[in-house]
């Protein structure tokens, strides 16, 4: 993460105040602004765990802060150490701990030893502005806790940032799920992660979600996410991209089209390629109508670029839709409160059916196709080449980007159909 200091501000001021609030050194307006207040808790941080007492959040006081991003700290194990006594220590369970440290044996700790001790909070914030280092600080947060929860990448973005995955589950139902191909869509991306987080927590203590052990269900899907697609123009979105040659590029981008205000108005990857219209599902049409409507150069929408697939994200997503084979998706997207489940006459026989249970489920109203042209989509393409249930679930009213505070009410809608999605097809 970048240096903070007085001042600074955005998603990763934000974190860093949740960060010290979950460390005991608050309470703090959680704002994104970098004020006298936040000053104050950085030195008393700073003090305590014998940093330099500055004021300043550099490398080494980042490095500190790490256990209050991810929800977890590494501890070495000394005489006389036991796991209840971590567990007292540092807020955390018995429980936690085993499960965090497979094959450890509490009567046998071996001095020297490194365990991971959860820290006694989620590790996926509810009301936060989001950033893509805040997404891996979740993957590794969730990972360390559960270990049955798998992380990967599916590729990089433009920029070099993961395209993080996490895979849940072992059973012969392979679903796929993801969010923010587009970048002001990025209130879809904790969706993804704190059901992950809730799904996991539930398994590994034997109870329901949503009325389903959440156990068999791990038994009876794999559940692979991609909680963030477009990590660049996220952080574009949220502001914490806001100099260098990227974001210069991308400036100049949005003066040829001051239609959409700029960075708010951003749903393209950092390239200025909207990568919900990259994909091999007439492509030619979906060109053809922007182009009509004047987006005929790298935009901050609708532009579908040179050809099909030519963008890093887009490209990842399709390889991992390829490897995977999932038996249904889900395309996470933020305007309308609706489901789209078809593409021309490509849907399967039962995908009305399943997107009806989705509707029931969500409170959402399901239909075929937007009332505009719609072609070059992921949920178009899958249709298309897999003839599998594929659906786009558009959550929340307003104007894009959607305010954090919207998230709890988005995700209690969505968890259910989250869920079920794994179990229908």
């Amino acid at each position: 993460m970048r240096s903070l200091a007085f001042g600074s501000s955005g998603p990763a001021v934000e974190l860093l105040q949740l960060a010290l609030q979950r460390a005991g050194f608050g309470p703090l307006e959680i704002d994104g602004v970098f004020g006298a207040a936040t000053r104050g808790a950085v030195s008393r941080f700073q003090a305590v765990n014998r940093l330099a007492v500055d004021g300043i959040v550099g490398p080494a006081t980042h490095r500190a802060l790490l256990p209050w991003y991810t929800g977890y700290v590494n501890v070495r194990v000394r005489r006389g150490d036991s796991i209840w006594a971590l567990a007292r220590l540092y807020g955390s369970s018995t429980e936690a701990i085993l499960l965090a440290n497979p094959g450890v044996q509490p009567e046998n700790l071996q001095i020297g030893a490194s365990l991971i001790v959860p820290l006694p909070f989620p590790v996926v914030p509810a009301e936060l502005t989001w950033s893509s280092a805040l997404v891996g600080y979740c993957v590794q947060g969730l990972s360390a806790r559960y270990p049955f929860l798998l992380s990967g990448t599916a590729g990089k973005s433009v920029l070099g940032k993961p395209l993080w995955t996490l895979r849940l589950g072992q059973g012969g139902n392979r679903v796929l799920y993801h969010a923010e191909h587009h970048a002001n869509e990025w209130i879809t991306t904790p969706v993804l992660l704190r059901f992950a987080e809730e799904l996991a927590a539930a398994a590994a203590a034997g109870e329901e979600l949503d009325g389903f052990p959440a156990g068999e269900l791990l038994d009876y899907a794999t559940i692979c996410l991609v909680p963030a697609v477009n990590p660049d123009g996220m952080d574009l979105v949220t502001g914490e991209l806001r100099s260098g040659e990227a974001w210069r590029a991308a400036r100049a981008i949005a003066e040829r089209y001051p239609r959409f205000p700029f960075p708010d108005g951003w749903k393209a990857n950092i390239r200025g390629v909207d990568l919900n219209l990259q994909y091999p599902a007439e492509w030619e049409q979906a060109r053809a109508y922007k182009y009509a409507l004047g987006i005929t150069s790298p935009a901050p929408a609708d532009f579908v670029g040179q050809a099909p697939l030519t963008e890093p994200e887009a490209r990842a997503m399709a390889e991992l839709t390829e490897r995977f084979d999932p038996a249904l998706t889900l395309s996470y997207h933020s305007q309308g409160e609706v489901i789209y489940w078809q593409f021309r006459d490509y849907a399967p026989e039962n995908a009305r059916q399943i997107g009806e249970l989705f509707a029931r489920l969500s409170g959402y109203a399901l239909a075929g196709a937007p009332d505009a042209p719609s072609s070059a989509g992921y949920k178009d393409w899958v249709l298309q080449d897999f003839r599998r249930p594929g659906y786009t679930v558009e959550v929340g009213l307003g104007v894009n980007p959607l305010p954090a505070r919207d998230f709890p009410a988005i995700y209690q809608r969505n968890r259910p159909l989250l869920t079920y999605a794994a179990l229908v097809t």
